[in-house]
């Protein structure tokens, strides 16, 4: 069948380096702070019809509510009837901090004391059905969990929503606030998180990833509709791919087999060659074998002299889980726009065991703008690729 074109004509981020896209983009340039990636100083008021709607939603949902005031800000009116806009918004855990406080809140004053909201504000669809709600777009509205990967594969599957004509538009990004005291000390006790808070991706000393919180949301719309309508045109999402490691609960496959997959399938559903890929914004986590096992499939898909240039953005950031890949979309498209890709912010040695990759450290590096690849790689073994080309 023929495909119809993907564009992204509007971006909103909330992250722990700023709130709103140009806050953000300042942020990625560090330096940073060695500390937990909270996003500080957000007042979720201004995005609700009033303080209490504010208060009735979990904080990974508010994050997302005013990611997509942003990106539907920058995108403009859209013209497209309600049952042909859709809502695709990932997260990893969702209303895990509205679940916590009531589970507390059960145990010292008893069931009567829970609060009436709790499913509602927990359920990790809540941000997806409100954000549908609050703009009366009424054709589907999903979400994804598959961990650290779903942000990149609700981005992928809304563009197939219009790619083959279920939709003329889409809200589509990841969301996440899972910054409780069992889940730090999960993911503590597992080993997974860094013991002094540094996150230093594909660097020799990395010790384990940092948690952060955020959200990211961009607007996509079929081309042609986005052009007669006179909006600006950030990027083109070109292709897309998921996969699984079926190998392991927690660690990747090794020699990044699964991720290798799914960027080989990202290619083939964008109709280009690893020749052609000019940038990567890495899912470099800043674990010992998630960055060994990817900058081996690195490797492996563009092996040779023509290799594209490389940065994780979580060295800033840190780890968003869910929201991850959509907050480095985000980066990609901001990365376009300014003409500049982000170091990679942490990294200062080089591991001599790991496939070299031309890594960007120090400072930003100017380039033009071509066809990007975002990975994401989650607990599960879910691996989420995808490809963006610039809007003009």
């Amino acid at each position: 069948m023929n495909f119809r074109r993907v564009a992204v004509t509007g971006v909103g981020v909330v992250a722990h380096c700023g709130i709103g896209k140009d806050a953000f983009w300042t942020g990625l340039q560090g330096p940073v702070e060695d500390v937990e990636r909270r996003v500080h100083d957000f007042d979720p008021e201004p995005y609700f019809e009033n303080p209490k709607d504010a208060r009735r939603t979990d904080r990974y949902a508010q994050f997302a509510f005013a990611a997509a005031h942003e990106a539907l800000e920058q995108a403009g009116e859209i013209d497209a009837a309600p049952t042909r806009r859709g809502v695709f918004l990932g997260t990893g855990i969702g209303g895990l901090t509205t679940l916590e406080d009531q589970i507390i809140n059960r145990y010292e004053k008893g069931e009567r004391r829970v609060s009436p909201f709790l499913v509602p504000m927990m359920m990790a669809n809540a941000a997806a059905g409100g954000l549908s709600m609050k703009y009366g777009w009424q054709g589907p509205a999903e979400n994804t969990v598959t961990a650290c990967a779903a942000g990149t594969h609700s981005i992928g599957n809304a563009a197939r929503w219009i790619a083959t004509d279920r939709c003329d538009a889409v809200l589509a990004g990841g969301s996440e606030a899972a910054f409780t005291v069992t889940a730090l000390a999960g993911f503590r006790n597992m080993t997974a998180l860094s013991p002094n808070n540094r996150s230093m991706p594909f660097d020799a000393n990395r010790n384990g990833f940092v948690m952060a919180e955020g959200a990211a949301v961009l607007v996509l719309e079929e081309w042609d509709r986005a052009v007669a309508r006179g909006a600006t045109i950030l990027a083109e999402v070109l292709g897309a791919a998921s996969t699984a490691d079926a190998h392991h609960i927690t660690a990747p496959s090794p020699g990044g087999v699964g991720a290798v997959n799914c960027m080989e399938l990202s290619l083939a559903d964008a109709g280009l060659s690893a020749e052609d890929i000019v940038h990567i914004n890495a899912h470099g986590t800043s674990t010992p074998l998630n960055d060994a096992a990817e900058a081996e499939a690195i490797n492996k898909v563009f092996g040779g002299s023509n290799r594209p240039v490389v940065t994780s953005t979580k060295g800033v950031t840190g780890h968003a889980l869910g929201a991850a890949g959509a907050i480095e979309a985000a980066a990609i498209v901001l990365a376009m726009e300014h003409e500049l890709i982000p170091p990679t912010v942490g990294h200062e040695v080089d591991d001599p065991e790991m496939p070299e990759i031309d890594l960007v450290v120090g400072e930003a590096r100017p380039w033009t703008p071509g066809p990007s690849m975002s990975n994401s790689f989650g607990f599960g073994g879910h691996n989420g690729t995808l490809i963006l080309g610039p809007g003009a």
